[in-house]
């Protein structure tokens, strides 16, 4: 049992460094969201998603540890959280003052992102609507009204106001 505690303290303390880091690369977007320099943001999204497929594995060895430990104690693996574990050694402080510490630093951590997030994603957002704003302006500049000029024959000469009626201009 020692040894698999070991092994999950240690599977544990990896993941929170791998969220820390990703933490970091959460915390150095906002300002590149702000700044909208894509190339920097398409960077530090690859760079998150290397950080990802780590978290992911160790989620599958902690799985893999948990319910090891599960089996070793007699536990059902799927109501098995590490707060019952936690309470469950007490009978040895030592492990369960490191496992504490370490799902503790966990929470903070997960706290710290999920703030993080929420910031970009309300920034993202922001930007998104700027963008569908400044769309709604050009197309608004787009459907000029018609101006009131008319032909010999009293036909409307079907001019706009504004410039041409096609697409999307790259020039301007």
């Amino acid at each position: 049992m020692a040894s698999l505690m070991e092994d999950l303290i240690s599977i544990l303390e990896s993941e929170n460094e791998a969220y820390g880091r990703l933490l970091a690369l959460s915390m150095a977007k906002t300002p590149v969201i702000i700044s909208a320099d894509l190339d920097a943001l398409s960077r530090i999204t690859d760079d998150e998603q290397e950080i990802v497929n780590q978290i992911n594995a160790l989620d599958r060895k902690r799985a893999v540890g948990m319910k090891d430990i599960a089996t070793v104690i007699n536990k059902d693996v799927n109501t098995l959280k590490l707060t019952d574990l936690i309470d469950i050694l007490k009978s040895r402080p030592t492990e369960q003052k490191r496992l504490a510490a370490v799902y503790d630093k966990l929470v903070d951590t997960l706290g710290q992102m999920r703030r993080v997030n929420e910031q970009n994603r309300e920034l993202i957002q922001n930007s998104l609507e700027m963008v569908q704003f400044d769309m709604n302006v050009l197309q608004a500049y787009k459907a000029a009204p018609e101006t009131a000029n008319y032909t010999g024959n009293a036909y409307s000469a079907g001019t706009y106001m504004g410039s041409n009626r096609g697409g999307f201009d790259a020039k301007q």
